[in-house]
């Protein structure tokens, strides 16, 4: 899919955050600058969030919960995690199931993090703009239809 404008980024995450649901897992994978944190933003504003959402670099994980958003979501960037065995003092294996988790640099989780997990990939375009590659598990295959 090619998103051609930061605009359209942001639309698509806006577009994605009508059909996400508790217990999702959506990785967003790329280089910097590639543009996973706009649709995070572009998602986590659908769902109610007032303002732009901050990275979570530093943080690692960033919760928000109803009222400020329509479901739970952690918000959660792996870029400072060297070692996939780091990630269980996070909970998020066990936080997953009351939340959506969005997770930017998702390769760093190991190959085998949530196989059940809509896997978004970016990459930047020749001229601009961003081609997205989608990873679709069955359990996303009826809504991602609706794109």
């Amino acid at each position: 899919m090619l998103l051609p404008t930061a605009q359209s980024t942001d639309a698509f995450g806006r577009r994605l955050a009508s059909l996400v649901q508790v217990g999702d897992v959506i990785t967003l994978s790329g280089a910097l600058g590639a543009g996973k944190t706009s649709i995070a933003r572009g998602l986590l504003s659908a769902l109610g969030l007032p303002g732009e959402a901050p990275s979570p670099s530093y943080a690692i994980v960033q919760p928000y919960d109803p009222p400020e958003v329509r479901l739970p979501v952690l918000h959660v960037d792996l870029y400072r995690i060297d070692d996939p065995a780091d990630l269980d003092e996070l909970g998020l294996d066990d936080s997953r199931w009351t939340s959506l988790l969005l997770v930017e640099w998702a390769e760093h989780a190991g190959p085998d993090a949530w196989p059940d997990a809509l896997r978004l990939t970016l990459s930047v375009a020749d001229g601009g703009g961003r081609v997205l590659t989608a990873q679709v598990p069955p359990g996303w295959e009826d809504r991602w239809s609706r794109i």
